[in-house]
């Protein structure tokens, strides 16, 4: 008989009041918090080897890691100079070997005494003395006696995670270890199943209580996967439905603003265009087409790489609405960037009686006044703007279409309140940072998707160099032979000015030096992300005019800018970029017909090109991967110019919380799940889900009513967001 999963864990063996205190801190009240207080990483202890064995499997080469019993024979602190290390020298039946601690050594050396016996697990190394050496190794403790028991030697062994909070207590590996193995032992068995039965039996899922049993201290390594991998499929299968249910919502429930499209604006502002839609360009206006037609509101999300034409798709939609009778907002991430919109779509809409406002924050008073005013009565019909379309005073007349341009950049919470301004209005989201199949399945789920994959034709790819700092005298005289042939450049810089603790170069320090040395022959400007809105429209508008030959710049140029004549971008410091912020810079040139230049600059060692320094994931071990992210980076920009490939080791690079921000996109906190390696337990989970919604949508089965009771316990606050993309 198993005991009550709820009570406090101060009731368990070795626990106590106290110690309880303590786990309360870290979030673990009750035992059933306890059993869900998962290890961080498994050791293979199954096999134990002598010192003699471990010596001989070194010498020929091994480099993993091995588990050794032995006893305690001395102990002792050796300095050297100003740092000291602590040293434990053990023997078995056929040697000596010893193991030294660098770090926490006050902490190590009162845990040791002569006499006592232990087992070592870590990586064996002969040093320069021939002596076999343990670097910071894990360890168990089990008497005096070498044939006591120990809890997990010879096994799969769990290790957890040790807050202050718990060590204040002085609760370490093992004492943790023991407390979690009781709490398995005498009440694993009494935790309430999570999954409907003919789930588990479907999809050949453990069941719960040997879940926990396997994913605490495992039978063996085909029970630690089927255990992982029940909590990945159960974490991904609830995501999924409440994908799955947001969608079925708004296909299915909310009634949608069916637009008529007028074939005559459309022709007319196609043939005021300098170039042709490409072929993706009108699949995705055939795909918004169809969803503004229907009874159904639109929710699409529209894919496309820097510089692909999704601005002409929105314009295109924003002028379908129009002609209905409805209004539009486009929302983008920078006021500089609405800015250029509204010039753009404003020129491009001249002569089809079509009212186009802008509402930034920098605007004056009398100017936001008078927006808003209009915007109120329904004369202004497309608004273009940033977050300030949000705010509280901002009364729509009869919104009727939102489109979201880098919709990453804008939380969860605020693509809310713009999307309630309307009456169940249509939405896209649009953006230009291509995004990995998984991730997509798992973020955007509930969207249906257009891409735009092709660019216009008459685009050349743009040229990447990877170049060392010592090279810069011989850039700085390619930007000035390009500038005597009518080009134009961005030189582009971390920051604003000169940091005393990061060794980055300043737009403004290099700025100030520039004019005055290498580039004094030719015209050169400074944006960047201090000066408000009115200064950087005027340094844009005169570096279009083609005023200036170079324009110095922080990344406030990274989204959107849209200069055509500007064909080199360098980029100073590049290492110090994420790969999507590098190709959106990169993005800013290659938009004319002229051939185009992005150089990256970098400190002199990590300027190591290709073919030179090659990566491949399958065959890069996670710390080489971590050693060479800035190399493996900035090749990437040299060899790949499409977004997708980049994307992709984007995401093996940094995972999707760090691209996407987790609580800004609205991304899962996954706690199992590993978004680029379990694509296949996503899809699974997501099929399950979606069936399930497809033949009950309300939950209402039977066999269901475990799946609706857990959504509502634990998921309850993100209903809220069902009509979110």
């Amino acid at each position: 008989m198993q005991g009550d999963t709820s009570i406090s864990v101060q009731y368990l063996k070795s626990v106590g009041p106290k110690r309880a205190e303590s786990f309360a801190k870290i979030g673990i009240k009750t035992i059933r918090d306890l059993l869900y207080y998962f290890p961080y990483k498994h050791l293979d202890r199954t096999t134990i080897l002598s010192s003699s064995k471990i010596i001989q499997h070194v010498i020929n080469g091994y480099t993993g890691e091995v588990t050794i019993i032995g006893e305690v024979i001395d102990k002792e602190l050796v300095r050297y100079g100003k740092k000291q290390i602590f040293k434990v020298t053990f023997k078995d039946k056929f040697g000596f070997y010893e193991c030294v601690w660098f770090q926490g050594i006050k902490y190590f050396k009162d845990l040791f005494n002569t006499g006592e016996f232990y087992a070592i697990s870590a990586k064996p190394v002969i040093t320069r003395y021939g002596n076999l050496q343990f670097v910071h190794p894990d360890f168990d403790r089990f008497g005096k006696n070498e044939t006591d028991e120990f809890l997990n030697t010879g096994k799969i062994i769990p290790f957890y995670s040790l807050p202050k909070e718990l060590r204040e207590r002085n609760l370490g590996d093992l004492s943790l270890r023991k407390i979690i193995h009781y709490a398995v032992e005498n009440y694993s068995g009494s935790l309430e199943e999570s999954l409907p039965d003919y789930i588990i039996k479907e999809k050949n899922l453990l069941d719960i209580k040997q879940t926990i049993k396997n994913i605490h201290f495992p039978q063996n390594h085909e029970a630690l996967l089927q255990a992982k991998n029940r909590l990945k499929f159960e974490e991904m299968f609830y995501f999924e439905c409440l994908t799955a249910l947001r969608k079925s919502f708004i296909k299915n429930t909310i009634k949608g603003i069916p637009f008529q499209i007028r074939a005559e604006p459309i022709k007319k502002l196609l043939n005021k265009l300098p170039f042709k839609l490409t072929k993706d360009q009108l699949n995705a206006l055939t795909d918004i087409r169809k969803d503004l037609e229907s009874q159904k509101p639109m929710n699409r999300l529209l894919q496309g790489d820097v510089g692909s034409g999704k601005t002409i798709v929105a314009l295109i939609s924003m002028l379908i609405a129009k002609y209905n009778g409805y209004q539009s907002v486009l929302m983008v991430p920078t006021e500089i960037l609405a800015d250029q919109h509204y010039k753009k779509i404003t020129a491009l809409l001249s002569g089809l009686d079509t009212r186009v406002v802008l509402l930034i924050g920098g605007q004056s008073k009398s100017e936001r006044a008078k927006t808003l005013e209009e915007i109120k009565s329904g004369k202004a019909e497309i608004i273009i703007g940033t977050h300030a379309l949000i705010e509280e005073n901002v009364a729509y007349h009869k919104l009727g279409l939102v489109i979201i341009d880098e919709q990453h950049r804008f939380g969860v919470v605020q693509r809310a309140q713009l999307i309630e301004k309307g009456f169940t209005p249509n939405v896209l989201v649009m953006t230009a940072t291509p995004i990995p199949r998984t991730l997509t399945m798992t973020l955007y789920g509930d969207l249906d998707i257009s891409f735009i994959n092709q660019m216009p034709s008459d685009r050349k790819p743009v040229k990447t160099y990877l170049r060392s700092e010592k090279k810069l005298p011989e850039v700085y005289n390619f930007i000035k032979t390009k500038a005597r042939e009518g080009c134009q450049t961005f030189l582009v810089y971390p920051l604003i000015e000169e940091s005393e603790k990061v060794d980055l170069k300043a737009a403004e320090t290099y700025f100030n030096e520039l004019k005055e040395t290498y580039l004094s022959e030719v015209r050169v400007c400074l944006i960047h992300g201090r000066m408000n809105w009115k200064e950087k429209e005027e340094i844009m508008y005169k570096f279009a005019s083609k005023e200036y030959d170079v324009l110095v710049s922080t990344t406030v140029i990274e989204v959107g800018i849209d200069i055509p004549e500007a064909n080199i971008i360098v980029i100073n410091d590049a290492f110090r970029f994420g790969l999507s912020q590098l190709h959106q810079l990169r993005g800013r040139v290659g938009r004319g017909k002229a051939q185009a230049y992005c150089i990256l600059i970098t400190k002199n060692e990590l300027a190591v090109e290709s073919p030179q320094f090659n990566f491949n994931f399958e065959y890069m071990s996670h710390a080489q991967i971590e050693k060479n992210k800035s190399i493996i980076r900035l090749n990437a920009m040299v060899k790949y110019s499409s977004g997708f490939d980049l994307a992709e080791i984007d995401l093996r690079l940094r995972g999707p919380g760090e691209i996407f921000g987790t609580k800004q996109s609205g991304m899962p906190e996954l706690k199992y799940t590993n978004i680029i390696e379990d694509a296949d337990i996503i899809t699974e989970a997501r099929k399950t889900a979606f069936d399930l919604v497809a033949s009950d949508s309300k939950l209402q089965h039977e066999k269901n009513s475990l799946i609706k009771k857990n959504l509502i316990a634990n998921y309850s606050s993100q209903f809220k967001f069902s009509r979110i993309g």
